[in-house]
């Protein structure tokens, strides 16, 4: 029974393979002790995470070692998690195994399409999508400042029945996949994209908005002036997105409550709680907070 655990199978399978190369029994087992603990597992692909297989390991790597691993967790391609960098949150995966990096993640009946190696998609925002697909009141209009693939944009238009929403993205690569998960989930009419820097395509969306969703890590600060600025006259609910100190949420929440009041002076906000979406670095969590608009 133990090798169907596939900690215990990724073991066996790559120490027979340094044991067929003539490595020692003291390197093999000191090479042994730095595989990976945890991956990401989804359709046929595994994600290491950036730290496997480096280092000590770099003159044992190889296509015949990327093999090994993708049978033991029986898989047909693996990847290598690597930093989300530049201003257009790129991914920087690496496949290590597999040439076409298209996946696509299933999750609460919905599909999530990417490339791998050009955008983010974080496993740990979950529940967070899910409830994004609950809030939204019929009718209503959207925003996604920061829509990407579509990570909280495609709860709400499968699992709610807003009126429309409006997609902000300005990486071409998420504005192919978003426009990609649209059709495969059948709600692409619900749905305009605009591409380019939101700064400047959301001053065509000025007082359209019930709700606006500020997904930007670590701040979407750059944001608040515009998501105040296509909110309805009435005001209208903010979904906005940040970094706090993990034992500190309310100061990251006052700095959020002073900074929209600049914007807008005699509005009032209801503030509400921060949620906690999950840990972003030791310390620091991913929060999100749902400010009520009103009064303007």
């Amino acid at each position: 029974m133990h090798r169907e655990d596939p900690h215990r199978r990724l073991g066996d399978a790559v120490g027979g393979l340094l044991e067929k190369r003539g490595v020692s029994d003291e390197e093999c087992k000191a090479l042994l002790e730095l595989l990976p603990s945890k991956w990401e597992r989804f359709s046929d692909v595994v994600l290491l995470p950036g730290s496997a297989f480096r280092e000590e390991w770099s003159e044992h790597t190889s296509d015949e070692l990327w093999r090994v691993v993708s049978d033991a967790l029986k898989v047909g391609r693996v990847g290598r998690m690597g930093e989300i960098s530049g201003e257009m949150r790129e991914s920087s995966v690496e496949m290590l195994l597999g040439d076409d990096d298209w996946v696509v993640r299933r999750e609460s009946g919905i599909e999530y399409g990417y490339n791998l190696t050009q955008c983010m998609f974080s496993a740990g925002n979950v529940n967070e999508r899910r409830r994004m697909g609950e809030v939204a009141r019929a009718g209503e209009v959207v925003v996604d400042l920061y829509s990407g693939i579509g990570y909280y944009t495609l709860p709400m238009l499968v699992h709610s029945q807003v009126g429309h929403v409006h997609c902000c993205e300005w990486n071409p690569n998420a504005v192919r996949a978003l426009d990609s998960n649209l059709e495969s989930n059948g709600v692409a009419e619900k749905c305009t994209v605009h591409i380019g820097d939101n700064r400047i395509t959301a001053a065509n969306l000025t007082g359209v908005a019930d709700r606006v969703i500020l997904g930007l890590l670590p701040t979407s600060e750059d944001g608040y002036e515009v998501a105040m600025a296509v909110l309805g006259p009435s005001g209208g609910t903010l979904h906005i997105h940040g970094v706090a100190a993990a034992d500190d949420h309310d100061s990251w929440t006052e700095a959020v409550g002073r900074s929209l009041q600049a914007i807008e002076p005699g509005c009032s906000l209801d503030l509400g709680r921060p949620v906690m979406v999950k840990s972003y670095a030791p310390h620091w969590d991913h929060v999100v907070l749902d400010v009520a608009v009103s009064g303007r």
